[in-house]
């Protein structure tokens, strides 16, 4: 925010904290209150309320007003998007806006919901489901193979309306639904993931906003950001965020996870599936 980097020097330490987090995640400000600001940065509301004003605005509700303005201007459709492209060098500005996204994504991720995540994907006995988006599919197809490289029991909701009714038909209590979709939403995955949880499924939702329907009803709830400077939506912090999630299921099985890449690194051996890398 250029409001923010024109004040620093004259914000407190507490200030700092507070711009600190709205800067990393301007969604805390655009769906918060606060005292959800103040929370999130170790600062009390008093402080939330003076960066307010030092950054030009009449109060808090006014910063809100204009951070969200701000982000529905990022959620407009790639038809517009398109109309307006971004100034300056295409290839330094998607730099930025790629490291920008991973950096929102992963900081926006708190500890005890990583955590959580984790187990819930790292626990061998519960079945894992994965659904996305049309425009996430192959993200979320390729985690999904990953994720069953390290445990079994992990499937797909994908295909036809028959073929995902069949699948909901098997999801049941205990079992864990990974789910993916930035706006614009697709109708059939937020009813897909409210069926889920109607069967007492725990929905992990990675999605861009707090107001998303997949939200809604989810045990966990990781927000990317999907920001960049072309007409489409950017996958690189969800991509980030769904690496980081594998890492620490990998380190959470432990053993298992080894014994079970190593007999498929040994049957790739013995079906010669892979060309050898001879350097």
């Amino acid at each position: 925010m250029a409001r923010v980097r024109a004040a620093s020097d004259r914000l407190s330490r507490a200030e700092r904290r507070v711009a600190e987090s709205v800067v990393a995640d301007p969604r805390a400000v655009a769906f918060g209150t606060v005292a959800d600001l103040a929370q999130r940065s170790g600062a009390s509301g008093a402080s939330v309320v003076r960066l307010a004003a030092k950054l030009g605005f009449d109060g808090f509700t006014e910063m809100q007003a204009i951070v969200q303005r701000d982000l529905a201007r990022r959620l407009r459709p790639a038809t517009e998007r398109i109309r307006s492209p971004a100034p300056g060098d295409v290839l330094a500005e998607t730099m930025h806006a790629a490291l920008d996204a991973v950096e929102q994504s992963l900081r926006a991720i708190d500890r005890p919901t990583f955590d959580r995540v984790v187990a819930a994907l790292a626990e061998p006995d519960r079945n894992v489901w994965t659904i996305a988006g049309s425009a996430s599919g192959g993200i979320v197809s390729q985690f999904a193979t990953h994720l069953a490289m390290l445990r079994p029991g992990v499937r797909s909701l994908r295909g036809d309306p028959v073929s995902v009714a069949r699948s909901l038909a098997e999801v049941g209590p205990g079992d864990v639904v990974v789910a993916l979709d930035l706006a614009r939403y697709d109708a059939w995955v937020a009813d897909s993931v409210e069926r889920c949880v109607a069967r007492g499924a725990e929905v992990v939702a990675l999605t861009d906003s707090p107001l998303s329907p997949i939200a809604s009803g989810a045990a966990s709830l990781v927000l990317v950001e999907a920001n960049t400077v072309g007409p489409f939506d950017s996958y690189v912090g969800a991509l980030a965020a769904l690496d980081a999630v594998l890492a620490g299921v990998a380190r959470a099985i432990g053993d298992a996870a080894v014994e079970r890449l190593d007999a498929i690194e040994s049957s790739w051996s013995s079906t010669q599936a892979l060309t050898a890398d001879d350097g």
